[in-house]
């Protein structure tokens, strides 16, 4: 790969915020995303990326590992696999243009959603997220975790954009820091490596992708130490608003890019 110093800068720096998102904010890493999409070709920057997220998703479970509701990963993950597969057959049609086109578009309207939802007061565990408690969960609210998962399965298999989908989906069942971000770890390091022969196959993961992706990890391991510490002292109500943020300016970045 032809990569000049600024670019690998950038790089270095996106593979750094992936380590803060994944144990501080998760869907910041949205602007990982748009960096390395903007020093590498969109489409093979999808491969380079993949390694580097599974990097921080091992360190955010090592950090939050205790803290995961499996109900939730449970009822989520038959969806997630449905997404994956929806969005393997996409990226073999579809240009960049399309792809970063849909993912924007699925992101701001998530957050829209989302904004809409908690002003309402229609949100919170004590309501239709029973995903902390345990406890059965309604109708509706089953049928809201398969249209997050297929959403967050088709745009983490496209453009490992799934975060700020699937942060949205744990905000609305009203998820605490450390559930939130322990139930996310745990999805995401088994969504992430799950991908891994699908992007094989599809020629986006290769020898050369692989050596780029062995430099870039060592960045993520600072980030993730300092999200870590960052994260004990953000308010919960902080804690929202900057994943909604995270996620709004990721799609407006895939829109206008």
């Amino acid at each position: 790969m032809d990569i000049t110093w600024w670019g690998f800068a950038a790089l270095a720096a996106a593979a750094t915020l992936v380590g803060f998102s994944k144990t501080a904010v998760s869907g910041a890493n949205t602007v990982s995303l748009a960096v390395f999409a903007a020093v590498l070709p969109a489409r093979e920057s999808t491969g380079v990326l993949l390694p580097v997220l599974i990097a921080g998703d091992v360190l955010a479970v090592l950090t939050y590992r205790r803290h995961a509701h499996w109900p939730t990963l449970w009822r989520l993950f038959p969806a997630v696999a449905a997404g994956v597969v929806v969005g393997t057959v996409f990226l073999v049609w579809a240009d960049d243009a399309a792809v970063r086109t849909s993912i924007g578009a699925i992101l701001l309207l998530m957050a829209g959603v989302t904004i809409w939802r908690r002003r309402g007061g229609t949100d919170g565990a004590k309501k239709d997220g029973a995903a902390e408690s345990g406890g059965p969960e309604p109708s509706r609210g089953r049928l809201r975790a398969r249209s997050y998962g297929v959403l967050g399965g088709f745009t983490t298999m496209v453009a490992n954009a799934g975060g700020p989908v699937m942060s949205l989906y744990l905000l609305s069942a009203g998820f605490q820091k450390l559930g939130f971000l322990g139930t996310s770890a745990w999805f995401f390091l088994i969504v992430n490596m799950s991908k891994v022969p699908f992007s094989a196959g599809l020629g986006l993961i290769d020898r050369q992708s692989l050596l780029l992706d062995a430099v870039l990890v060592l960045f993520v391991i600072p980030g993730a130490f300092i999200g870590k510490v960052c994260v004990n002292r953000i308010h919960q109500r902080l804690f929202e608003r900057l994943v909604i943020a995270a996620t709004v300016l990721g799609g407006l970045q895939l829109l206008l890019r």
